[in-house]
Formats: structure tokens, sequence, C-alpha cells
């Protein structure tokens, strides 16, 4: 016996058949004057002002659940989907609910996962501008980042008035494309006009600072505040140089002082939306804005965020990183899970994003389901950890059986989840959410604990140890000696008291991405590690960590063109 599901058109044909309502009518929605509290860029979307949150101060804070996932396949498990489609089903049993959720890069856009508006009867709408421009808040990001790097590299030209080491510059470019051929390049190349030659590369602008910068700050002073402590390069003292330093900090506010306010938009069923920032959460820290959470939480009753990838990358960061900036305290939490990706945690199935699925991950399997459900149970656990209760999500697919899903209901309850619903959002926008929303709603009246993981004044190695073993069970850590040598450096610069970032692949809790379920007997490795001042937190990479992807044999960008009559065509 299998679930029943109708034939859905694509996520584009289904969003470009919207009933999409003034962008007016949802900020109304949320207390919200038009006229005052927004920037309108068209009928849609709008930006709202920062002055809210001067305004809306006394009101009493909403319900704050995050939704994140267990550990993914490289086709993700529908958690974005699934946020969107919680957003839409609180309507449905008579409560007010907002969610918030980030900006997708052109990256995975024009790459192979694809964008991030949700999909099916779940989206944010309108999907074109959601995953391609928006209102230019990652180009504002882009530009600002390359116009300090621009200074260094005029710095030195002129003379190097502040010494800087041509060799421990980490400040490097960005853009917002997978463009492997830019992960490191020379520049400065030509004659003697053309500036002074060295090693550097390309980031994607998602993995800048200024991203993250912006995913965590809390005002326009807070921004340049932080823009200005950046550390951009070292001098020969092996001194930190910042863009204060560089008198670029001031330029670089002005550049991104628009895309420091959310955007306002709409799911299908017209739940107010609030997309704001994105930095990755396998080598950034995966959450959307604070101002954004800020925001919502005085405008709405329920709050619904989403962390990045699974819980130990994203939801960790969550915990550890946003609610220790924002002050904000989770409610609740939802945990994503699917019927295939825990076949998947048995290790016997390969799934490869844009290649066909093996057909015996199709076939009713409830022994591999509770093989591979120890994977699940290692999040749950996490959960607690955190002193957070989980509500667990299980996103339906056509081929999934009632008894595999019922091996998952009685696994998760017997491992810590206040509650487990099927959720058939994607094929039937909100009402197949609803009985996910009473358990939301039930897990946010209960009593919780929540907690941070490690306070920020412990050394570096203590506080990414307790990451490593609490959250990935792992055995321990080793440093390379670049590694050590960082850790070192940062310490003695007084960078020592911040959290910690880890920059580790989502496909596994070791940094090998091969390893599934819930691996033993593994130790992370430490190769590089990062200072991110600005944004506020150490940013450690475990394993082989790219921070500018490539594209495949067969991109996304292969299907999307413009009809006859002006229309997107080929967007997911």
């Amino acid at each position: 016996m299998t679930l029943s599901m109708t034939h859905i058109p694509s996520d584009l044909e289904i969003a470009q058949h919207a009933q999409l309502i003034h962008i007016d009518r949802i900020a109304e929605q949320m207390g919200l004057d038009p006229e005052t509290d927004l920037e309108h860029y068209g009928k849609y979307i709008a930006k709202i002002n920062l002055s809210v949150l001067d305004k809306l101060r006394d009101r009493p804070d909403a319900k704050y659940i995050d939704v994140t996932a267990i550990t993914p396949t490289p086709l993700g498990e529908g958690k974005t989907t699934t946020l969107v489609g919680l957003g839409q089903a609180m309507k449905h049993i008579g409560k007010r609910a907002i969610i918030t959720l980030r900006q997708p890069s052109q990256g995975p856009t024009f790459g192979i996962k694809g964008g991030a508006a949700g999909g099916g009867y779940s989206q944010v709408v309108p999907m074109e501008k959601f995953n391609l421009h928006l209102t230019g808040d990652i180009h504002a990001i882009t530009a600002a980042h390359n116009l300090v790097s621009a200074m260094i590299d005029a710095s030195l030209y002129h003379g190097n008035p502040l010494n800087i080491d041509i060799h421990n510059i980490p400040w490097r470019r960005v853009m917002d494309l997978n463009d492997r051929a830019l992960r490191n390049v020379i520049v400065g190349l030509g004659g003697r006009l053309d500036g002074i030659p060295r090693e550097t590369g390309f980031d994607i602008t998602v993995a800048s600072e200024l991203m993250a910068i912006l995913a965590l700050t809390t005002s326009l002073q807070d921004l340049r505040d932080r823009i200005g402590r950046m550390v951009v390069a070292y001098d020969k003292d092996k001194n930190p140089i910042t863009a204060e330093d560089l008198q670029a900090a001031g330029a670089a506010t002005v550049l991104m002082k628009d895309a420091i306010m959310p955007n306002l938009m709409q799911t299908l069923e017209n739940t107010p939306a609030l997309v704001h920032a994105g930095p990755f959460a396998n080598i950034a820290h995966g959450n959307s804005s604070v101002l954004a959470d800020m925001i919502a939480m005085k405008t709405s009753d329920y709050v619904l965020t989403e962390s990045g990838f699974g819980a130990d990358i994203g939801a960790e960061k969550f915990f550890n990183i946003k609610c220790r900036v924002s002050g904000l305290r989770p409610n609740a939490a939802v945990l994503v899970a699917t019927v295939r990706a825990l076949k998947a945690h048995t290790g016997k199935y390969k799934i490869v994003a844009g290649k066909p699925l093996d057909p015996a991950l199709k076939e009713e399997n409830v022994a591999d389901v509770e093989a591979g459900a120890a994977n699940l149970i290692r999040h749950l656990e996490n959960m607690q950890k955190f002193g957070v209760n989980p509500v667990v999500a299980i996103n339906a697919f056509s081929d999934d059986s009632p008894s595999e899903i019922e091996a998952i209901r009685e696994i998760a309850l017997a491992h810590g989840a206040t509650g487990v619903a099927l959720s058939t959002h994607w094929a039937d926008g909100g009402a197949g959410a609803a009985e996910l929303a009473e358990m939301v709603v039930d897990a946010c009246e209960k009593p919780n604990d929540f907690r941070f993981l490690y306070p920020v004044d412990l050394p570096i190695k203590d506080k990414i140890e307790i990451i490593a073993r609490e959250v990935y069970g792992a055995d321990g850590v080793d440093y390379n000696d670049d590694a050590e040598k960082q850790i070192k450096s940062f310490e003695s610069n007084g960078f020592g008291n911040m959290p910690i970032c880890m920059a580790k692949t989502h496909l596994s809790f070791t940094d090998n991405p091969k390893l599934k379920g819930a691996p033993t007997g593994f130790r992370i490795s430490i190769t590089e590690v990062r200072a991110s001042v600005g944004a506020g937190f150490i940013y450690p990479l475990c394993g082989e960590m790219r921070t500018m992807p490539g594209l495949g044999s067969q991109p996304a960008a292969m299907n999307v063109d413009i009809d006859e009559d002006g229309n997107i065509v080929g967007l997911f």
C-alpha cells in the first residue's frame, strides 16, 4: 500500500498560477502600516524599515520554532517545503504565523540543487524573483566585499602604508555563481601599472563574512561596527589589519544600507514570509537574519524559521550562534525526515543529484528504515542536549508505505520526539501539514530548558571538541600544523572568546560525506581555521571543504530560458 498523490505540476507552473495578494495586505496581517513601514519593490515584494522595531517593542513575543532535518541526501529532504507548508498550516488551525527563511544563492539555483522557495503547493512567491535577484541584497554584498578587496590591492600598490604581508591576506574576492576556475588565481599580472602580483582566489558570495554579518547584525550601527572589525589582512609583524584600518568600512556599509532591511513576500496561501540573508550552512552559519526574526517575533503569534541542512549543521549554529546573538529562545524544533533518506543512511544506496534513483529505494523495506533511523535517533538526542522539544515531520513521498511510516513514528516517539506527523504539504499545501501544526503548537506549550552547548570563554580547541563529541559523536579532533598556528594566532590577538562555526560536509555526521547513519569510532580533522571577527565567530574547516563550488556536467542553468512571450521557463 502506498500513499496516493495526484499528478502535481512543476514548481514553476504552480507558482506562475498563484493567486497573490498585494504586499500591503500581507503587511497589514502583521500589523504594519504599508505607507510608513515598507519600501516597495513592485506589487508583491517590499522591504521592511528597521524603524518598526522601536514602534513594536512593547508587543509580546511570538513562539519561536526552528525547522531543521536529519542528515540529508544530496537531493535534500524538503525542509524548506516543510517550513512553508507548516507556515500555511497554522492558518488552517486558526493560528497567526510568519515564516523566515534565507534567500538562495545563484550558485545552487544554476547548479544542481535548484532553488530554495519550497516546492509543490508549499512555496514562497513570486518564485522566480525569490530564486534570482530579489531586491539585490546578494549583489550588494558582492559589491561591498570586492570593494574591500580592491582597496587592499590599492594599498599595496600605493606604497603599502599599512605594511601588509602580501603572503598573509585572508580576504579574497567573491561572486555569486559556481565557478571552480576562480578558486585560486593570481592578480596583478601585466605591467607595472596593473598592480602587485599575488596569489588569492574567489569564494561564493554567500560564504563572504559580509553575508554572515548581514545575517547576525541587529541594527545599521551594529552593521557598521561589525564591518569595521573584519580582519582583512595581517602586517609583517603578524598584527591584524581591519577594514577600519583600511578605511574601507564606511563605504562597504553604504553599499549594504538597503540590504539590511528584510524582504517581505508571501506563500502560495498568502502567509507572510520574511526572506533575508543567505549564508550557506556547511561553510557558514546557515540561518536567515536575526533582524527578520526580531521583526517577526513582534508581528505574529508563531515564528517558524529554518536552519540549513541537517541539525548537526544548521540547527547547532542556530542554537549556539544565532540565538546567542539575538537573545531569542526557541520554544520547539521540527526535525524533518524522509523514508528515502533513512534508507540511504544504511549505506547501501548511492544517491547522486541529477541521476535516477536506485529503484530499490522506492520499494517497501521496513528493515532498512529501522537501520537508517540511527541517524534520526542521534539528531533527536542532540535536540534534547539543547533542551528543545522536537517534533518529527515525515515529509511524505508517493512511494512511502504505511508500515515504513509507522516504523519512523515508533522509533521517534521512543527516543524523545514530542510528536510525529506525516505531512503531505507538497501535494496538499497547508491542509496537508495541519496535524504537524497542531503538534508544534502543543510542543510550544510544554516546558523546555533551552541552553547553549558551551560558554564562549572556553579556549577555541575546547569548544571545537565539545561540538565534535557532543553533536557529531566523534572520539576527538585532529589539527594540522596550519590550524594549530592559526588558533594560536587568533587567541593571542584576542579573538578566542567567540562561538564556533564549523565548516563541515552536510552529508554525514563525520567529515567524510560517504559515512552514513550515525557513525562511531571516528575523529574530526581540522585543516584550516579562520576568524570572522566582524561576524563574531571562529570558522574551522573540517576535512576537504570548498568555499567556491563548481558546476556539474548538467547544471540546471542548461534548462533555464525565456519563451516567446517573455516568461521564464525551466526554473524547476
